[in-house]
This record gives structure tokens, sequence and C-alpha cells, in this order.
């Protein structure tokens, strides 16, 4: 038996806090940085659009300019994760983001609005990588592609209280006081953040000395693994020049194409294909988000029983691209055509949390918060591409063509994650 796995089942009659007070604090704090990031997909369906003078290639631009600003603090905030206090940088950040949201709320332009929403990226870019990082130093690999998947459970439930919430506002009073609400959201759950996270086992003073001894020992004999089966003296820059390192930014490029396309779209798809207005769009849009959540927890749990990670981010990955293809061919009826809709939530981030749990598995613990890093801001590229791919083809051709597009660029996404190395998958409980 290997040392992971004697590690794993010693730790079966050891204490789980860490679950209780790891994952909600990181959830809930990643919940309201996509709020933040999403609540402009209702904004202007909802009025903005008309008050600032925005056509769809300029949604599309506002939409994924936040994505050229996310690139500029992810390689430093995971860096950050590992050498210093990643608790910090993100009490920090979520200040940012309340102060960011409530100017966005003021703006008066459409220029404004691009330059506001830049900076929103560069104030959530180091986020991910610190939260991911976070998850690693607490959870072993047994365990990690639950936790990832529970964190990024933060997309769903952010769509699910998101999507009424705007709807609400903006029908009571209008787009800028949902920008406002979210600010004030950003300060409340900063107040939470800094009473209750700690960075790594040692440094908390609420964990058991048995809970705290596992985790330590079980991730040290992990890192020895990894060491036994890549360079453990490796830096980032030598990292960036293995093949598999672009294949996971490309595998993550054109899912994060698929994924905001979607995200920032899916009002304005929905208010097009129902004639509703911005409220009844805004209960509609509920549905693919709970379908997100069994989606996660289903790839995530079979992926984590089976340690197959590449098939399980294939697979989510195709039936996203094959949900967003049938919700144009069928949309000549509309239930349908909404019920593929609902099935693209069910599949949208059910490869997120397995697709994360790869990189400790190819690269040592001084790398992988920067590999991470770089993963996550090239990858989200494709969060600018989407959105502004999707409003310029429905400006020049039509919205057919758009969601197409995206439907192509997940089958990529696809047939690359079946490329990654076999060591991408972890080894089976009771291997030798």
């Amino acid at each position: 038996m290997s040392l992971t796995s004697s590690s794993v089942a010693s730790g079966a009659s050891i204490p789980n806090t860490r679950w209780l007070r790891i994952i909600p604090p990181i959830l809930i704090t990643c919940i309201i940085s996509y709020m933040d990031r999403v609540n402009i997909a209702f904004a202007m369906p909802g009025g903005m659009d008309d008050e600032l003078g925005i056509s769809a290639s300029m949604a599309g631009l506002a939409g994924g300019i936040f994505f050229i600003g996310y690139l500029f603090l992810q390689v430093p905030g995971g860096k950050l994760a590992v050498y210093g206090n990643g608790k910090r940088f993100i009490g920090w950040s979520l200040l940012a983001w309340a102060v960011i949201s409530i100017l966005t709320g003021m703006a008066t332009n459409q220029y404004q609005l691009l330059g506001l929403r830049f900076l929103l990226g560069v104030s959530e870019g180091g986020m991910l990588p610190v939260v991911l990082t976070m998850i690693g130093n607490w959870f072993p690999d047994s365990e990690r592609g639950r936790a990832n998947a529970i964190v990024i459970m933060f997309v769903p439930i952010a769509g699910i209280l998101t999507a009424p919430l705007s709807g609400w506002i903006i029908s009571s009073w209008d787009w800028r006081m949902l920008f406002f609400v979210e600010g004030v959201l950003s300060l409340v759950v900063m107040a939470l953040w800094s009473f209750t996270i700690s960075n790594r086992p040692q440094e908390a003073k609420w964990i058991s000395e048995a809970e705290k001894n596992y985790l330590i020992k079980t991730l040290h004999d992990e890192q020895l693994q990894i060491k036994g089966k890549n360079n453990r003296k490796a830096s980032l820059r030598q990292v960036m020049r293995e093949p598999v390192m672009w294949r996971l930014i490309m595998v993550n490029f054109f899912y994060q194409t698929g994924i905001y396309g979607y995200t920032l779209w899916l009002p304005t798809i929905l208010k097009g294909l129902t004639n509703g207005n911005i409220e009844q769009v805004g209960w509609l849009a509920i549905l693919p988000y709970v379908g997100a959540i069994f989606g996660m927890f289903i790839f995530s749990s079979l992926s984590d029983a089976t340690g197959r990670r590449k098939l399980f981010v294939a697979l989510p990955l195709a039936g996203f691209a094959i949900c967003m293809a049938l919700s144009v061919l069928l949309k000549a009826h509309i239930w349908w055509s909404y019920a593929a809709l609902v099935g693209c939530g069910v599949f949208i981030q059910s490869a997120a949390g397995v697709f994360w749990s790869i990189p400790p598995r190819l690269f040592n613990a001084e790398v992988a918060g920067g590999a991470r890093g770089v993963i996550n801001a090239l990858g989200n590229l494709g969060g600018f591409c989407g959105p502004y791919m999707v409003g310029v083809l429905i400006a020049e051709y039509s919205k057919d063509a758009g969601v197409y597009s995206l439907a192509i660029s997940l089958a990529i996404a696809s047939v690359l994650a079946l490329t990654l190395p076999a060591r991408c998958d972890a080894p089976q409980k009771g291997a030798a």
C-alpha cells in the first residue's frame, strides 16, 4: 500500500473539523466575488445598456475586459498563498471589491464602466489561486476533489442567489442599486473572513493535535511521492517549459470561454427566448445553477472514488458542448431549448473541481501555487474571449452563431483533456 493510501486509511478516525472551519468562509467569499463578477449580466438587459448606450459588441467587451485585469495578480497570489499570508490578501481584496462595486453603480458612461470592470478583474485576480492553495494546505489528495468541488460550487450558488436577487432589485429600484447592495455585502463578508479563516494547520488555534498531526504527515507523505515522480527542484520557469503545463492552460482557456460566454449571455438569451421581463428571467436562470450543484457532486465524487481525473474532466466538458448546441437546434421549441440550457448548467462546473485537483499531482508544492496562478490567468483569457466573441457574433450574424462558437470551444477542451498524461490520475485506494 502506498504512503498516501496508508495515511488516508489512518485518517479514518481523525476529526474532520477542517470541513466546517475552512470550507464555509472560503465558499462564502468566492460567492461574493462571483456575484460581483456576473451582476453585469443582469444589469445590461435591466437598463444599463440603454442608459449608458452600450451596443452588443460593447456589452461583450464590458463583460470580458474583467479577465484582462484578472491576469495581473494570478501568479503573485498563488506564490503568496504558498509562502506568505493568503488570508490577508483576500481580506484586502474584499475591501477593493466593495469599493469598485459601489463605484460601478455610479458610472455615467461606457468608458467608466470598462475601466471599473478592468479594475475589478485586477482586484479579483489572486483569489482563486489563493483559495485553491489553501485547500491544498488543508485537504489531502483523497479529499481534494470534493473540497475543490464544494468551493467551486460558489459558481452555481452565486448564480442561484444572483439571478432572483438581481431581477428583484432591478425591478424594484434600478440597475445601480444592484451594485450598491453587492458592495455592502462584500464589506460584511470581509468581517466574516477576518475572524474565521487560517492559512494552514500549523497556524490554526482551533484544530486538535490529532487532526493537525494527521494533516501535516499526510501532506508531507504526498510531497515525498511527488518527489519520486517529478523534479523536486523545478522552478516555475522550468515548469512553464513542460508541454503538460500548456495543455492544462489550453483546456482551461477553452473551458472558460464556454463558461463565461454562457454565464454572461444567459439572461439575454433567456429574455430573447421567452420574451419575459427581467424578474421572470431571473427566476428562469435559477434552475441551470441548481443543476450545477448536482453535477459537481456527482462528477467529483466519481473522480475521487475511482482516482480518474482526466475522464471526469472530459465527460462534463463534452456534455456541456452537446447541451449548448442543442439549445440552438431546439430553439423552435421554447421549453426543450430551455431544458438544454438547464443541461448546460448541470455540466458547467462539473469538470472544475476535478481539473484543479490535477496540478498538485504534477508539480511540487513549491511551484504548485504559482502554476495554478498561471493556469488560471492564461486560461481565464477565455473569459474575455467568450463574452466578447459572442457579442461580436451576435452583432455581425446572430445569437445562434455565438452559442455554436461556445459549443465548439467546449468540445475542443474535452478532447484536450483526454490527451493529459496518465499521472494526472490518482492511484486507487489499496494500490501497491
